[in-house]
């Protein structure tokens, strides 16, 4: 395979366009929107209306005037388009770890008779954390029970209340059958809660289709709504009437604005909310939202699993012998939007990328990880990008010592 292969690929792609809405560094290769989506050229100006116009000049008047008291439900509604939601099943707010425990917690209340949570080891960790520090609190012999991917069907038995799995793996990039193992819980009697941090806005998702019950995910990675962009939570609707949330806030309450002294649930997803919206990061989150609402979720995964087999490809053909694995799924349907090399120097290797222009991520303890952006990521670039990897195994610039220098955030 040539680089002017992958070019005329460039020319007859159908999301080209899209390009052109986001701002991309001139020299730099963006193989990180799994981690940090890139931003929309549309959110610096919608951030400055609503900070000099709304907030600047309306005051605390842009609560009724512009409506930011809607904002959580209504971009809601327009993250559900993507995940396969009904209008009124999603609302945005908190982070993506206090949305998982107030859903664990109310799948949990659910199922009273039931006390394991059932996951994998190689979930991301934030999740078994809020799951262990759920089941300490609740001190009722709660406990989270972690089996590898290939036994979680035999270990949903009538003791798990709750699957909670991770929709692709943020190391490896491997996509669960969402349908299959949610009818499985079912069938077990337990619920089923989906993570969708590194699904949402890269591959189709169908959480009705599918009959989940509930889920969670970030908007800061494919949704690009910017660093620390507000999470949403998804309850199926059949059960917003009996769901009960462990953080009852005022914005959760039937009548916030009624100011009673005990907490009356609202109808619906709304009871999931529970502070004041952050109406700088809804904004923002809103921009990324509309481009991928804009585009065809078909065509973004077509284009994404041509590019990470095509990448696969490339590894396999330029960097034999320099110790590399290809841990993600080489089957299409079980790969989410990335591709991960296996290293035992890919800590250093990232850095040595890095420096060069091509931004990937590292995961410890072995992991370097590409991510791929439909949206703006190009055909050509994926070529450049295994060249300047290349490039630094053969002359071992990746062990020089300021690569090896280990960073806070990797």
């Amino acid at each position: 395979m040539a680089r002017p292969d992958l070019a005329a690929l460039d020319k007859t792609d159908p999301l080209k366009p899209f390009r052109d809405r986001f701002v991309l560094p001139q020299g730099v290769i963006y193989l990180d929107g799994n981690s940090l989506g890139a931003l929309p050229r549309a959110t610096a100006a919608r951030l400055a209306q609503v900070i000099e116009a709304e907030w600047g000049r309306d005051l605390i008047t842009s609560w009724n005037k512009h409506d930011w008291i809607a904002l959580p439900a209504r971009v809601g509604d327009k993250i559900g388009r993507l995940i396969g939601a009904k209008p009124g099943e999603t609302m945005v707010g908190d982070s993506t770890s206090v949305n998982l425990f107030k859903t664990l917690a109310a799948a949990l209340r659910l199922r009273p008779g039931r006390r394991v949570i059932l996951s994998e080891p190689a979930n991301f960790p934030t999740d078994l954390y809020i799951a262990e520090g759920l089941a300490a609190l609740l001190a009722e012999g709660h406990e989270l029970r972690l089996v590898e991917p290939e036994a979680i069907d035999a270990a949903i038995t009538d003791e798990v209340a709750v699957v909670m799995l991770t929709h692709v793996n943020y190391r490896t990039g491997r996509l669960h059958d969402m349908a299959r193992v949610t009818t499985r819980a079912h069938d077990a009697g337990a619920l089923m809660l989906w993570d969708l941090c590194h699904s949402a806005g890269a591959v189709p998702v169908d959480l009705n289709r599918a009959g989940a019950d509930f889920a969670v995910g970030c908007g800061y990675k494919y949704l690009n709504g910017g660093p620390g962009a507000p999470a949403f939570l998804w309850a199926a609707e059949r059960w917003h009437g009996q769901m009960t949330m462990p953080l009852t806030g005022w914005l959760g309450h039937a009548a916030p604005f009624a100011f009673e002294t005990h907490f009356r649930p609202a109808d619906g997803i709304q009871r999931g909310l529970v502070g004041t919206p952050p109406i700088l990061s809804l904004a923002a989150l809103e921009c990324g939202v509309d481009i991928l609402l804009d585009a065809s979720i078909a065509e973004i995964r077509k284009k994404s699993l041509s590019q990470s087999a095509l990448f696969a490809q490339l590894v396999e053909e330029q960097l034999a012998g320099h110790g590399f694995t290809i841990v993600s799924p080489g089957d299409e349907a079980s790969r989410g939007s990335q591709v991960s090399l296996a290293h035992e120097q890919g800590y250093p290797i990232m850095q040595a990328l890095i420096a060069r222009g091509v931004i990937g991520d590292f995961r410890a303890p072995d992991i370097l990880r590409f991510g791929f952006t439909p949206l703006y990521l190009g055909y050509a670039e994926l070529w450049d990008a295994v060249w300047v990897l290349k490039e630094i195994m053969e002359d071992r610039s990746w062990d020089r010592p300021e690569h090896h220098a280990r960073a806070r955030v990797t």
